[in-house]
């Protein structure tokens, strides 16, 4: 089957949640090469700063026991657990050539974040997603990398509707907008399309639901599940979207 609507530069990529969350431990090397192996397209992380300066890939950015709880920022990367990975672990595993969608929970990371990209090869800053909830912090990052900038937040949370915020991705040159999955219909993705954003839905869990947003033209679905995932995107685009 073809999708109603197209995505807007071919095939959507299928991005692991934190690797392949659904079928290993949260953000971490076996999780992320086990994604590859079930054919995404891509993975997703959080990343944050440590102490010493180091980007690793953690979700929320603190570690310990329950009562002793410590934030990364605040640890050098020698005192991390050994299964919390680095971002470098990560190119190392997937290559410059391989989308990382990554989440800045912290800002201050994004320096390093780009300092690593770039060593790791002169492709892996054009195939980088860099997430964020806040437009004036995108805006501040756009002059200074290739990366796509990805606006993510939900729909309710947009000050003047939706078509106000792709109007002002497009003026700051943001490249589009990472909305819950329930956010999107073809109404509003067309809509993204059409100030030429990129439209990428996040919290997808079964085939029903990626099969409504890729029907609908999402550019981009992040996934628990990547066999689901990438299951319904070959069906509607062929084998040869899935890998």
């Amino acid at each position: 089957m073809s999708p109603r609507l197209p995505a807007l530069n071919g095939p959507p990529i299928g991005f692991g949640h934190r690797g392949a969350m659904a079928d290993a431990p949260e953000n971490s090397i076996a999780g992320f090469e086990l994604a590859r192996a079930l054919g995404a397209t891509g993975v997703e992380s959080d990343v944050w700063l440590t102490a010493d300066g180091v980007p690793v890939l953690h979700h929320d950015g603190k570690v310990g026991s329950r009562l002793r709880r410590r934030a990364i920022a605040i640890t050098d990367r020698s005192q991390l657990p050994d299964d919390i990975p680095s971002l470098v672990e990560l190119y190392d595993l997937v290559g410059p050539d391989y989308p990382i969608s990554l989440d800045l929970k912290d800002p201050a990371a994004f320096g390093a974040v780009l300092d690593v990209a770039r060593r790791a090869g002169p492709g892996a800053e054009r195939q980088l997603w860099l997430c964020h909830a806040d437009l004036a912090v995108l805006t501040d990052w756009r002059p200074r990398t290739t990366a796509k900038l990805i606006n993510s937040t939900r729909v309710q949370d947009l000050p003047g509707g939706l078509e106000r915020r792709a109007a002002e991705l497009q003026q700051r040159a943001i490249d589009g907008l990472n909305l819950f999955h329930r956010d999107w219909s073809g109404g509003r993705v067309t809509l993204l399309h059409r100030f030429d954003r990129l439209a990428l839905a996040w919290g997808v869990r079964y085939e029903r639901e990626v099969a409504e947003v890729v029907d609908a033209g999402i550019d981009a679905v992040y996934s628990d599940h990547v066999d689901r995932m990438m299951a319904v995107i070959a069906e509607f685009y062929g084998p040869s979207s899935s890998g």
